[in-house]
């Protein structure tokens, strides 16, 4: 059966992925390229999906988060090794809300919160005891109160232009569909292995 919509079918892949992954199934490898169109890719958690799209969250003055604000497009891939599926994703980024990434940041665990204001991602540190001194200030700067979501901190949603089921079949016969989105819905089409 071949779903219209791609974004419950990618719903069922993944609840199916939950049930059977030993490694959390939301981690993704996001590629992003700077303004010159030079690539980079790394893997991130993806932690909000639904019809507008895909959301990750980071530090403002990361590397990907720089090179979004030069070049707002992305994809995205998903890969499950016990399903045999892979997700990918690709399209034009936008930031999320303020609401948005305070109501997730509140969600996170203490320690990730903290460490989100102790850590300025991607830039150099002397040592692991710097970065530990640093978060050792946070700790006692937020000790008697709940910590807000850091100003440096927010989401960026990929939202889908296109996105492309791949699942593993015997003979290397991989079943491949690809959606496209259009100006009122998604064409499908199935793709050769």
């Amino acid at each position: 059966m071949v779903h219209i919509d791609p974004i419950a079918r990618f719903h069922e892949s993944f609840a199916e992925a939950v049930r059977r992954e030993p490694f959390d199934p939301s981690r993704a490898a996001l590629a992003t390229a700077d303004a010159e169109g030079r690539p980079s890719v790394r893997f991130v958690l993806v932690k909000g999906i639904d019809a507008r799209g895909f959301v990750v969250y980071t530090n403002e003055t990361s590397r990907k988060a720089r090179e979004l604000a030069g070049n707002p497009r992305a994809a995205l891939a998903f890969h499950w090794f016990t399903t045999g599926d892979q997700v990918r994703v690709e399209g034009q980024v936008e930031r999320v809300s303020a609401p948005e990434a305070d109501a997730y940041f509140a969600s996170r665990p203490r320690g990730s919160q903290l460490g989100a204001w102790a850590s300025q991602q991607s830039t150099p540190i002397a040592s692991r005891e710097q970065l530990e001194t640093q978060l050792r200030h946070v700790t006692e700067r937020f000790a008697d109160a709940a910590v807000p979501r850091p100003p440096f901190w927010g989401g960026y949603r990929i939202v889908p232009s296109l996105i492309e089921f791949w699942s593993d079949r015997p003979d290397r016969l991989h079943d491949r569909t690809l959606y496209t989105r259009t100006p009122l819905d998604w064409t499908v089409t199935k793709l050769s292995p």
